[in-house]
């Protein structure tokens, strides 16, 4: 897996691109090529291939309006000799920053290193801290949860018409984005289960909100995945000593009474209900953490199969 700097983005994607765009912009307003060399800092030559389209431009750079509105003030600003190069690195440094703040420079950036998808990373901007590392570990642990679910084929066999999906809190997680799971959920396709990406934040409400139920009374339990509902499973469940806990399929204040009903009755490692009009009889498996909750969903999909 590469290990790329963001300032490395900044020199090889932002800075080409702003000077192909400052190029034009100051051309445009009658600047001669040896002039515009002079503002940026570089020969006649490299102006020309910047004229002519030879150098490389980031589409999300240049297509984002801040951007567009930051040329126009330093290229106007320099024509009309209003603006120094001071204040033109002042302006453009403002942009990268800007940027750098879950920006297009983080587009790019998990484009080149794939490790910062779904992060929401604020590294740039805010530095190494122990919530981003958190953030990091939860990720992991939920894309490991997915290999294990994918690579075990007695699960296919339980996934609902809705989809399975596999999620994981943060630690005192209370909203569910605090909550990573997959976006689009997990589906059944010839013999198989589908990924759709990896996990994100915010990518889960129904399985999100068991787990926000559930930590908020244990928080030893952070993780669960969701299969259907089958005598099938329950039996195996109860034959693992897991007593499955049954609750309304309702809707309406579920994250409220399932807190309830697990401050009462204590958070179980398998809960489930039968549906209603409209919806499909669900089975939570819960867990210390996603991968937990996926080792003994895949153990009751293989023993209610034999």
């Amino acid at each position: 897996m590469p290990v790329v700097l963001p300032s490395e983005i900044v020199v090889e994607r932002f800075l080409p691109t702003a000077r192909a765009m400052l190029v034009d912009d100051l051309a445009d307003r009658g600047l001669t090529q040896r002039e515009i060399a002079d503002h940026l800092g570089v020969t006649q030559a490299a102006v020309s291939k910047y004229r002519s389209g030879e150098v490389a431009v980031e589409e999300r750079f240049s297509g984002d309006a801040r951007m567009v509105a930051t040329v126009e003030r330093i290229g106007a600003g320099l024509a009309a000799g209003e603006m120094d190069h001071y204040e033109a690195l002042s302006e453009l440094l403002a942009l990268v920053e800007e940027f750098e703040d879950r920006g297009p420079i983080c587009a790019v950036h998990e484009d080149v290193m794939p490790a910062l998808r779904g992060m929401g990373c604020d590294l740039c901007v805010r530095g190494p801290d122990s919530d981003v590392l958190d953030e990091r570990a939860v990720l992991d642990n939920v894309r490991e949860a997915v290999r294990r679910l994918g690579g075990a084929p007695a699960v296919v066999d339980h996934v609902p018409n809705v989809g399975t999906n596999v999620a994981m809190a943060l630690p005192d997680a209370d909203e569910v984005g605090d909550v990573a799971a997959i976006p689009g959920r997990l589906h059944a396709i010839q013999g198989r289960l589908n990924v759709p990406g990896n996990p994100e934040f915010g990518a889960s409400q129904h399985v999100a909100g068991l787990v926000l139920a559930a930590t908020a009374v244990d928080s030893e339990l952070r993780g669960a995945v969701n299969l259907r509902t089958s005598e099938e499973l329950l039996a195996a469940a109860r034959a693992a000593g897991y007593e499955p806990l049954e609750f309304d399929a309702g809707y309406e204040d579920r994250g409220e009474r399932l807190r309830e009903r697990f401050a009462e009755d204590g958070v179980p490692r398998v809960a489930y209900h039968d549906g209603d009009y409209g919806v499909e009889p669900i089975l939570y498996v819960l867990g210390a953490d996603a991968a937990d909750a996926v080792s003994l969903a895949v153990s009751l999909c293989e023993a209610a199969g034999e």
